[in-house]
């Protein structure tokens, strides 16, 4: 039976954030074909039948299978999540040169199978290795696309949306730059309903000094997950459903994911997380939110940031 056209993805690497990923993209009905990638081949038979076994509790019919690098040859999407993962007091750019050095084989395997898709990565430092993943690869820079911000902007509207008790959803506000510590929330754009923020904190004073504590449990929330629980998986293996499912509607939607920035906010030749339009054929267009100097400053300082960290890779 021929596949569908538009609705085969390969995921490569099935811990944590991969496996919650495929369960995600099981409960949502995302596509119609999901193949998993793992060394740890075992787990991988294992997940397959209890995927398998929800199938038919899922809002349409999926063929979930163990897969090799083969299979990613006629796939509509790659999505990497395999890689070493974040330990308690490591930051992501600790993580650069290991993950480069598996990301070189993986992405060197996805291409030799005569893939032709779209690249989407969710491994840290996210934004590094999207612009290694791109190299690698030899892909358009549209079709290869970072998990970027998603999360850290998903944290951010559930906070201030417990803090001016509205829903999620009404919250328009973005965190940009790294997926990392020198992330930058852009207050000066945010607003709840298409009233600015600035002028519901001069209605309720009292709530400024909780923004600078709401940008803080943002950026750290990382931290504070890892050493919890030992790993943060559940938010972003959301947020990559999200990006997925923009890809394969072709739903022209604005999600902040690590993007190449050709010019935009004065960079270039560096992936990062900003707001970008994503459909059918990866990323239509970076938009270029109004910045204030601040923020274009912190933005500034973040982008050189990763450039620094991953210009003695790529020379």
């Amino acid at each position: 039976m021929n596949k569908i056209k538009g609705n085969k993805i390969v995921l490569v690497g099935n811990g944590a954030v991969g496996s919650s990923y495929a369960f995600s993209l099981l409960n949502q009905g995302i596509c119609d074909e999901l193949y998993i990638i793992d060394l740890n081949e075992e787990r991988v038979i294992g997940d397959v039948m209890d995927l398998n076994h929800g199938v038919l509790y899922a809002p349409s019919p999926m063929k979930i299978k163990a897969g090799s690098y083969a299979d990613c040859h006629d796939a509509d999407i790659v999505v990497i999540c395999a890689g070493a993962a974040q330990k308690p007091g490591e930051t992501r750019l600790d993580l650069v040169g290991k993950n480069i050095k598996i990301f070189k084989s993986i992405v060197e395997e996805i291409m030799t199978s005569g893939f032709d898709g779209i690249l989407l990565i969710a491994t840290n430092p996210v934004d590094i290795l999207t612009y290694a993943s791109w190299k690698f690869s030899g892909l358009p820079k549209h079709r290869v696309i970072g998990s970027g911000t998603i999360l850290d902007t998903a944290r951010f509207r559930y906070l201030l949306s417990k803090e001016f008790d509205v829903a999620s959803s009404s919250v328009h506000a973005n965190i940009i730059g790294e997926h990392g510590d020198t992330e930058l929330a852009v207050w000066s754009g945010a607003n709840i309903a298409g009233v600015s923020l600035k002028r519901l904190l001069e209605m309720h004073p009292e709530k400024e000094d909780r923004m600078k504590d709401i940008y803080i449990n943002v950026r750290d929330a990382a931290y504070q997950i890892i050493e919890a629980k030992g790993a943060t998986y559940y938010g972003v293996a959301m947020g990559l459903m999200r990006i997925t499912k923009a890809i394969l509607s072709n739903q022209d939607v604005v999600l902040t994911v690590s993007a190449y920035l050709n010019g935009e906010y004065g960079h270039q030749d560096v992936y990062i997380g900003v707001p970008a339009v994503i459909n059918r054929n990866g990323i239509r267009e970076v938009i270029e939110s109004p910045l204030s100097e601040e923020e274009q400053i912190k933005f500034d300082y973040s982008v050189n940031t990763m450039k620094g960290i991953q210009t003695p890779f790529f020379k």
